[in-house]
This record gives C-alpha cells, structure tokens and sequence, in this order.
C-alpha cells in the first residue's frame, strides 16, 4: 500500500473551482425568494395596510414602498441565484445581503416591543432574520470556493475608473450607515418623512446594501460577475422611484436632503444602466 504524501492530501482537500453553484445555494433560493416575493406583494401592494399583513404597523405609506422596493429587487436577485450556472456572476450582491440579513436581526432585538406579536408575518420576519444572518455568509464562504477567479478568454473587464469610484463610495457611506444606525436620532430628526427608531434602522439596512455592495465591487473585474447585481440595483432603483412619486404626499419637498436621496438613486439609476449598456456593447 503507497504512503500518501501531505502534500497530496492537501491537493486532495482543495476544492474544485469549477464555478458552479452549489445545490445548498440553490435550495437557499428556493425557499427565500418566494418569502421575498411575499413581502414584496404585502409592502408595495398594500402600503396602508401593514397593521394587518406586516410584522408591525408602519407609517407613512412611503417606508413600506422603499422596503417593498427592496425585496422586489431581491426576488429578482434569488431568482438568477436559482438559474445561473455560475457562482461568480452573483457572488458581488451576497455581503451587502450579509449585511443587511444581521442589521435586521439586530433591529428586530432592540425594537420587539414595535411588532405585532402573535402575528403570523412576525414569526416569519423572526425565522428569516434568525436564520440568513448565519446562512448567507455561510453560503457565500462556502460556494466562494468554487469561484476560480479568473477571466474566460474574451470577457470584458470592468474599467478601473468604475470599481476605484464605487470603492470610495461604498466606504463613504456603509461609514455613515453604520455611524446611523448605532446613533439613529439625527436621522429621525432630519429626515424628509416621518421614521421611528425601528423603520430608520431598517432603511438605514437597506441602504447598508448597497454601500457594502458598492465597496465590495472594486476588487471584482470581471463584468459578467457585475451584470446580474446591476440588474437588481437597476430593477430596485426603479421601483425606489415609482414608490417615491406613490407617495409624493408624505414627503417634506423643502428639505433638501430629500433632494440629495431623490438625485442620488436618479445618478445611479441612469449610471447603471449606461454602463450596463456600454459593457454589453463591448
């Protein structure tokens, strides 16, 4: 019987980077994207009737779009997780979705006394913000190392210029956001509409989304790895701005950081999709 070496076995413990999508990720899919969907329906369908269909009463109208907006954007999301063939070309969104899964369970903490307790939907807000928070980075660490991290033959590269302006961006803000959700009460007192400590931290995860996602996209190249999570921004900033005018009446119009919101997701609404445009073209 031949002696393995130390050196094969450790050969023999690497994984595969064949890319693929592992069956665990897949079947993650599967169960959250229709859970997203169902938030999806009951936030952006019926905004006025959260004390009904949500965890807990929410006011105004306009906080329920821009989190409906969010999961609608996450269907999608989970959708190509599902469909795709390859690892890579949704790695880029898991982090901010990290992120965003542990801002909610910590909110959930600090503000249960906020639900509606013995609802149906709240025990259904628990289990998903008990469970992501463990399973996505789980699922990202894991399916990473099937990512073989280099270019197929032709593929386009993402421009320098793009990842080092998202990079500086991303950090700029997940800094802000994290400095708002531990100290929340300038945001409530500033803020274009009316936000309670629970809903201001809840928004302040969505946006931690994207700034994580921002940040995490300057060490990625490759633009088939950038393609699906610029169609879910794309998707999410779209229906970020139908909400908006949904619910024009709930805003403050005079304060000027509704503007600096308003005009931030318009930039990147058609940035996005500009450079999702020139890329194919390449």
């Amino acid at each position: 019987m031949g002696v393995v070496s130390s050196a094969e076995r450790g050969a023999t413990a690497e994984p595969t980077r064949d890319d693929r999508v592992l069956r665990v990720t897949r079947w993650s899919g599967y169960v959250i994207a229709p859970v997203l969907f169902l938030a999806f329906v009951t936030l952006y369908g019926a905004p006025d009737a959260t004390e009904l269909y949500f965890a807990w009463p929410i006011s105004p109208d306009l906080t329920p779009l821009l989190m409906g907006a969010g999961y609608g954007a996450g269907v999608y999301f989970f959708y190509r997780v599902v469909t795709v063939g390859s690892w890579h070309r949704v790695h880029v969104l898991f982090p901010g979705i990290a992120v965003f899964t542990l801002a909610m369970a910590v909110a959930t903490y600090l503000h249960w006394d906020a639900f509606t307790h013995g609802h149906a939907s709240t025990w259904l807000w628990v289990v998903l913000y008990v469970v992501t928070p463990l399973l996505i980075p789980a699922l990202w660490i894991a399916n990473g190392r099937t990512d073989p991290r280099t270019h197929a033959p032709g593929t386009a590269e993402v421009p320098r210029v793009v990842r080092w302006a998202s990079g500086a961006v991303g950090a700029a803000l997940t800094a802000i956001l994290v400095v708002l959700f531990v100290f929340p009460e300038p945001m409530i007192e500033a803020w274009p509409w009316a936000v309670s400590p629970l809903t201001s931290r809840v928004l302040l995860g969505w946006a931690a989304v994207f700034g994580v996602v921002s940040l995490y996209f300057a060490f990625e190249t490759r633009w088939s790895a950038a393609k699906i999570p610029i169609e879910s921004l794309v998707i999410w900033f779209g229906l970020l701005l139908v909400g908006f005018a949904r619910s024009w009446t709930d805003v403050d119009p005079t304060n000027p950081i509704l503007w600096l919101l308003l005009g931030g997701i318009a930039v990147y609404l058609v940035g996005l999709s500009t450079l999702y445009v020139l890329m194919e073209r390449r």
